[in-house]
């Protein structure tokens, strides 16, 4: 059974190879080629933020009801390369959007699908499962479709805004 902790340890190696790169395209084609679905690193952290949520220690934060849930699962720290580590649950058939936000230095997010036609939105349109990396500055509403996915995502610094006007549009 996989705790907080054994994530947060398999994602130190991760985050030492990801520490000097910017989210955005280049990042997100180089995710989706070297660490998608079916490598050793995916598939180990897909099953065990999977385990998380189902066990209660991920994404158990009610934001807008059961089926939009997050947590915190690590702070900004040395340790982890100065990210934080965050898990997202959404589950809705119909489009349905989350809370505006920024990410000042950007986002990688893993995203895993718990239902076949899951979808969650990232800067390239709708994704299912791998990865999607927006760019430092972007904002964007949390989009889920098709069933229940799981997000976790690496923020560097842990920055995320929620001050901030969503765009017209």
């Amino acid at each position: 059974m996989a705790t907080a902790d054994d994530l947060i340890e398999r994602s130190i190696p991760f985050l030492e190879t990801i520490k000097n790169k910017t989210a955005g395209e280049d990042m997100e084609t180089w995710l989706n080629t070297a660490c998608k679905p079916g490598t050793a690193l995916y598939d180990d952290m897909a099953a065990m933020i999977t385990e998380g949520v189902r066990d209660g220690w991920a994404a158990n934060i009610e934001v807008h009801g059961p089926n939009y849930r997050r947590s915190r699962i690590a702070s900004p720290s040395e340790r982890l390369n100065y990210f934080s580590i965050t898990a997202v649950y959404m589950n809705s058939v119909e489009p349905y959007r989350g809370e505006y936000h920024q990410h000042p230095y950007g986002e990688v997010n893993l995203v895993v699908p718990l239902d076949e036609g899951a979808r969650i939105i990232g800067p390239r349109g709708w994704s299912g499962a791998g990865w999607t990396a927006p760019a430092p500055g972007s904002h964007h509403y949390p989009e889920v479709k098709g069933g229940a996915l799981i997000a976790l995502f690496y923020l560097p610094a842990g920055r995320i805004s929620y001050d901030i006007t969503p765009s017209a549009g």
